[in-house]
């Protein structure tokens, strides 16, 4: 059984809505937003991570069981996210 895959207009689409969400991480970059510059990137990088993902990786066709392991894989990441930054927010301030 053949897999259908994407036309190349859905990936000439995709290179170039990444290559906007790219000019606009570095507007923001650029742009004072004070304590909202962290979330607006990382908002954008989610946008891109999720597109290639569903276009890249073709987990918008993939079976149950692909999916369920790219969510896993994402809980993982959360999971070792949130125990870094635990560790982090724990620790003294060093007296250099």
């Amino acid at each position: 059984m053949a897999a259908h895959l994407p036309s190349r207009s859905v990936y000439r689409n995709t290179a170039i809505v990444l290559f906007v969400l790219l000019v606009a991480t570095m507007v923001v970059s650029a742009v004072r937003l004070g304590v909202f510059a962290p979330v607006v990137a990382l908002g954008i990088a989610l946008a891109k991570a999720i597109l290639v993902a569903l276009v890249f990786m073709h987990l918008n066709r993939a079976s149950r069981l692909a999916r369920l392991f790219a969510i896993a894989g994402l809980f993982w990441f959360v999971i070792l996210l949130a125990l870094t930054l635990a560790d982090y927010m724990t620790r003294s301030p060093s007296a250099s």
